[in-house]
């Protein structure tokens, strides 16, 4: 029978069928062109991010930055990019998704051509955290986002191939600006990086609201009639009848459609697995769970756990990740007394290196599972760091193998996280779970590059920056370990009551 939207239906099995429709839908076109436009939208958000650290060379020498002022303008954008999670990730469980995506990215595309205008460091800043309100704002949304138009049954491979548009965006980042830079100015950089503005206009008009926040919000209208549009799309993408909606095994076994089946969508299928688990979770969730909503929400029942580990990861994987690429132009000039042109260019290598890490793990995070990835990945990456910090870090060259080896670990396990973040929650606060993650990262953003600096300025070895940040990758990974839950291929709703 079709899915009843009207007000007297019961709301939690009108929930239970949309997840249910979303379960059978084979990966389509479709998915692939949604996924495709909101990744073009973080790929210049992860763009943007990283241009501060290619522009500060320059920066430093047009405006006689000392090193505490070299920190502030490297980390001021980290701290509206926190403030923008935090607020961002409460918007868009009360207005929508897709809104708040749109808004987002107009608002970096304005803040970039300005910054590409600024006269002084005062401005600059203002500007930067204004951009960082931005982009804090738009990545944790984008994630969830994703993971919610998303079947369970190989769904880190599928979310994380959409994730590595992030870390492509920093690299093309580091290519371009170890170009432009030293040829044209920063400014020019930052006046590029402005023309994406404009795909918030794109977005709005091409990308369909969540149909799992419609129906949360008890819009169920709505997400009835848009999860009819997304099914049609689907279905004409594939080029046959879509399955019927079943419940069974996540990895596709097959079994008995569930009462929530949809006449005249059912057929042969397109050879893709399509089947579904039930939606119903495995574990109950307690009244005080299945209550749970806000930042208070948070830390009810099993979900305070989730946080805790969550944020221990994100803290930990940023911490490293910022503290090392944030300052590796400024390490390689200063310390190595290389070029401006060569220093960028060694950090592009690391960039690069990393952006491989994060494709290692979208090909196998559904085989290995996201604890494990976690867990192997910052550890690989503190004992990496921990063996430069050894060995002395005497050479450019040798910071060079050694942390490009590294950054394969810590990108692999940070991108990870964009998937494993939005499994944790439901519906109802998934967007402020995955902000408060963002914020956690950001804070991890900030001081990092921020205890970087206060030992390299203060005159300390570089080997002892390595040492320290592997230390923190330790925690990370013994956190993940120890307390880190398995999601892989288990529906949102299951995991997530």
């Amino acid at each position: 029978m079709r899915i009843d939207a009207s007000p007297g239906r019961d709301a939690d099995a009108f929930r239970a069928g949309i997840a249910a429709r979303f379960e059978r839908l084979p990966l389509s076109r479709w998915h692939v062109t949604v996924r495709i436009v909101i990744g073009v939208v973080t790929f210049f958000e992860a763009f943007d991010q990283l241009l501060i650290a290619y522009a500060m060379p320059e920066l430093r020498q047009e405006w006689h930055l000392t090193d505490g002022d070299a920190t502030a303008v490297l980390t001021i954008g980290s701290v509206g990019m926190l403030v923008g999670a935090l607020f961002s990730g409460r918007m868009a469980d009360r207005i929508g998704r897709v809104k708040i995506i749109a808004v987002c990215i107009g608002v970096s595309g304005l803040a970039s051509l300005a910054l590409a205008l600024s006269p002084s460091p005062t401005p600059f800043m203002l500007l930067r955290f204004v951009q960082g309100l931005a982009i804090g704002g738009e990545v944790p949304v984008a994630a969830t986002f994703i993971s919610e138009i998303t079947r369970s049954f190989k769904r880190g491979r599928f979310v994380l191939l959409y994730e590595l548009v992030f870390p492509a965006g920093l690299t093309l980042g580091a290519v371009a600006a170890a170009w432009i830079v030293p040829a044209l100015g920063w400014r020019w950089m930052y006046a590029v990086a402005a023309v994406p503005g404009l795909l918030c206009i794109l977005v709005q008009r091409t990308v369909p609201e969540s149909p799992r926040w419609l129906a949360d919000r008890g819009r169920l209208r709505e997400a009835e009639t848009t999860m009819d549009l997304i099914e049609a799309k689907v279905a004409a993408a594939t080029g046959a009848p879509l399955p019927p909606v079943t419940t069974g095994a996540a990895d596709g076994t097959p079994s008995t459609p569930s009462a929530v089946s949809t006449p005249g969508k059912g057929g042969a299928g397109t050879g893709a697995t399509a089947t579904a688990r039930t939606v119903a979770p495995t574990v109950p969730a307690t009244p005080a769970e299945a209550a749970a909503t806000g930042v208070k929400g948070l830390f009810t029942g099993r979900y305070r756990r989730r946080t805790l580990v969550i944020g221990a990861l994100w803290f930990t994987g940023y911490f490293v990740n910022y503290g090392i690429t944030s300052w590796l132009p400024t390490i390689y000039g200063k310390q190595y007394g290389l070029s401006l042109s060569d220093a960028l260019m060694y950090s592009t290598v690391t960039s690069v290196a990393g952006f491989f890490g994060c494709l290692l793990v979208a090909l196998t995070v559904d085989v290995i599972g996201r604890r494990k990835v976690f867990a192997l990945f910052l550890g690989g990456a503190a004992a990496l760091l921990i063996v430069l910090g050894a060995l002395g870090a005497r050479t450019p060259v040798q910071v060079l193998v050694w942390t490009s080896l590294a950054a394969v670990c810590f990108f692999g396990s940070n991108i990870c996280l964009y998937l494993y973040t939005p499994e944790l929650y439901p519906t109802r606060m998934r967007a402020l779970g995955c902000s408060v993650g963002g914020a956690l990262n950001r804070l991890g953003v900030i001081l990092g590059p921020v205890l970087v600096g206060a030992i390299y300025a203060g005159g300390g070895q570089v080997s002892a920056v390595f040492v320290t940040l592997g230390g923190v990758a330790l925690v990370g990974a013994l956190a993940a370990a120890f307390f880190a839950e398995e999601t892989t291929n288990r529906p949102l709703e299951e995991v997530s009551p």
